[in-house]
This record gives structure tokens, sequence and C-alpha cells, in this order.
């Protein structure tokens, strides 16, 4: 990944996948998937969730460099 992305990127788009991963589960358990598109819905969650995983491990990383970030934990669980 580009070094140059900012600290601010990598939070947004960190939580903005978050978001997408929890609506995506909550879409896949509930009623109103097609049976015909589960395995696309379900391959979409698990891409969403290696990309999640993706910018935690970039955002551990820079949280090894700026000690001002708090840590994944506190911005996960964190009210903007």
């Amino acid at each position: 990944m580009n070094e140059s992305i900012s600290n601010n990127a990598i939070i947004y788009a960190t939580l903005a996948l978050n978001s997408e991963v929890d609506l995506q589960r909550e879409y896949l358990e509930s009623d109103d998937v097609p049976e015909n598109e589960r395995e696309n819905e379900e391959e979409i969650l698990a891409d969403l969730e290696q990309a999640f995983m993706e910018f935690v491990d970039l955002y551990k990383i820079r949280c090894k460099t700026d000690k001002q970030l708090p840590s994944i934990d506190e911005l996960l669980t964190s009210q903007l």
C-alpha cells in the first residue's frame, strides 16, 4: 500500500469497511437474500472482511510509528 496515504484516510477507510462488514452480515442473516444470490453475497462479505483486516494491519503499523493515534480497539469502539 502506498505510504502517502494519510492517517485520516486509513482511519476513515477502516471505519467504513467495519460498517460495511456489519451491514453485509446483517443482510446475510436476514430473510431478504434470494437463495440464488446467497453465494455471491457471501463472497462479498469475505472480500469486505479481507479488506477490513488489511486496513487494520496497516493501521496497527501506523500506530507503532505515530503514538498519538488511538489503538485499533479504541478506534473501533469510539463514537465519532
